[in-house]
């Protein structure tokens, strides 16, 4: 089955900062390799672009959601703190909402745009 048509969360916080499922995904990335560099090469974006990212979500939460140790003769890296895990999952968990709530009304644009599918 296609994933079309499909929903896009984004949670604007404030005028300078959203949190979208670019964001999420970096983070969650962050979590599983212990690297923004890693994060940002799984994903294809800069490690310029991924500490970007981090930096305005890390401002805008009252506790950073990801902590870095810079390099050296043991390496550096990051990892998600409590808070960073906490907001992955209440994105998560609205993105399950929103897709839930969506579901009917995405089958009838389907129905809809029957053959025009891509």
């Amino acid at each position: 089955m296609s994933n079309y048509p499909s929903l896009l969360v984004r949670v604007t916080l404030n005028a300078e900062t959203q949190l979208g499922p670019g964001k999420a995904d970096l983070l969650q990335a962050i979590d599983e390799t212990g690297s923004i560099a890693a994060a940002g090469r799984q994903l294809g974006m800069s490690y310029k672009r991924a500490w970007y990212l981090i930096d305005t979500m890390n401002r805008y939460f009252k506790e950073p959601l990801v902590v870095s140790t810079k390099g050296g003769k043991a390496g550096g890296g990051a990892q998600l703190t409590a808070t960073g895990r906490d907001v992955v999952r209440s994105f998560r968990r609205i993105e399950a909402s929103a897709a839930k709530a969506a579901a009917k009304q995405l089958s009838v644009l389907m129905a809809l745009a029957a053959g025009k599918r891509t």
